[in-house]
């Protein structure tokens, strides 16, 4: 159903893919749009045992193309280090296909916005941390994309043991 990587050289193992989505603060997320138009949206995100999820508003394109069509990607680029005198990139990335949703339940939202909040405040107090959370809730939407698919690939000068 996936394509098989065209420079097999580079493709990177599952478990590096998944390091690199542990590892990332943003990455942008891609669904089928308005009259079927490509849209993707830098999002941050946190990864959790083959889901991924974000938070974002009730209402909007996001959304909308969510409804829509469930299917989509998501991309992290790890590292983009221009090379302009071999006008080459030594590049690493991951990119994870699935499909994606709404979560409704609210044990399962809060779950995945303990979860984000950790991420990006590792340092908060638990007590902080749900008086936030608590304070934002009404207005909160999550999605949960389920994993179907992950690959990553780097620059072949990677590959070759150059520095990173």
């Amino acid at each position: 159903m996936f394509r098989e990587m065209r420079r097999k050289k580079q493709a990177l193992s599952h478990e590096k893919a998944v390091e690199i989505l542990q590892r990332g603060s943003c990455g942008v997320l891609a669904l089928l749009g308005d009259e079927g138009y490509p849209y993707g949206v830098p999002l941050s995100y946190v990864w959790d045992d083959g889901r991924i999820y974000f938070h974002c508003a009730k209402a909007g394109h996001k959304l909308d193309a969510i409804r829509g069509c469930e299917k989509a990607s998501f991309c992290v680029i790890d590292q983009d280090d221009v090379k302009p005198e071999t006008y080459t990139t030594w590049f690493r990335s991951a990119i994870a296909f699935g499909r994606i949703h709404i979560l409704e339940e609210d044990s399962r939202k809060r779950a995945a916005i303990e979860k984000l909040a950790q991420k990006y405040a590792p340092n908060d107090t638990a007590e902080n941390r749900s008086r936030v959370i608590d304070s934002e809730w009404g207005p909160l939407c999550l999605l949960e994309m389920t994993v179907e698919h992950l690959s990553g690939k780097e620059a072949i000068e990677l590959v070759r043991g150059g520095n990173a």
